[in-house]
């Protein structure tokens, strides 16, 4: 996959994730790359510019077996900031598809 498409992309999934649940980097990554190739730092340069950006926030917390987590937590801002790219990239689609489906059945469009 094209890399400026996933770079487009990854802060709406990532802010997505994080409103379904609180998670640490390494998890994160791994859902992401579930579905998107990444290279496994690509995640943790947008976690921290996402903090910065009062998007998200961390926090520690300790386990019985092996060294504590930094989970994130998206903040208010975090949210508005993700239903802002939910419709941004709903449009966007929209519109590509629509070009692409013109392509597909040989239409013209009237714009």
């Amino acid at each position: 996959m094209n890399t400026q498409f996933k770079k487009g992309v990854l802060e709406l999934v990532v802010l997505t994730l994080l409103k379904r649940k609180d998670a640490y980097g390494y998890e994160l990554a791994e859902k992401v790359a579930s579905s998107i190739k990444i290279a496994e730092g690509t995640l943790y340069p947008l976690l921290r510019k996402l903090k910065l950006d009062g998007l998200c926030e961390t926090y520690i917390s300790e386990r019985s077996a092996g060294p504590p987590r930094k989970y994130y937590r998206l903040t208010d801002e975090g949210l508005k900031r993700r239903q802002a790219l939910k419709e941004e990239w709903r449009a966007f689609s929209k519109h590509v598809n629509a070009i692409l489906d013109e392509e597909a059945t040989g239409g013209k469009s009237d714009e």
